[in-house]
């Protein structure tokens, strides 16, 4: 939000008890007002837990479990000239997620 922008408009919704409560304690959690607290949700990165992007997590997961297993090889017959060019593969790698 812009320093000059002033806060002019309203959101109204409505919410049980709980959830009511529920947010003025994480607020308090946070050291915040409960407005503040929701425009702070506003701007947080949602991930959508849909069928397609738990697919996606666990294959990230397997994918990090393959890269820790090839890493340990690695580490362990660093001396072979083929641990070397596996370290030059798997910091290929890294750089390629770092992009992502």
């Amino acid at each position: 939000m812009k320093n000059e922008e002033k806060r002019t408009e309203f959101v109204n919704t409505r919410v049980t008890p709980t959830e009511k409560h529920l947010l003025k304690i994480q607020a308090e959690a946070e050291g915040m007002s409960v407005g503040d607290f929701v425009r702070m949700q506003l701007n947080r990165p949602r991930v959508r837990k849909t069928k397609v992007e738990r697919q996606k997590v666990i294959h990230l997961a397997r994918i990090g479990n393959n890269l820790n297993q090839i890493a340990r090889w690695a580490n362990t017959y660093k001396k072979n000239a083929e641990a070397a060019q596996v370290m030059l593969v798997l910091l290929e790698i890294r750089e390629e997620f770092k992009c992502l």
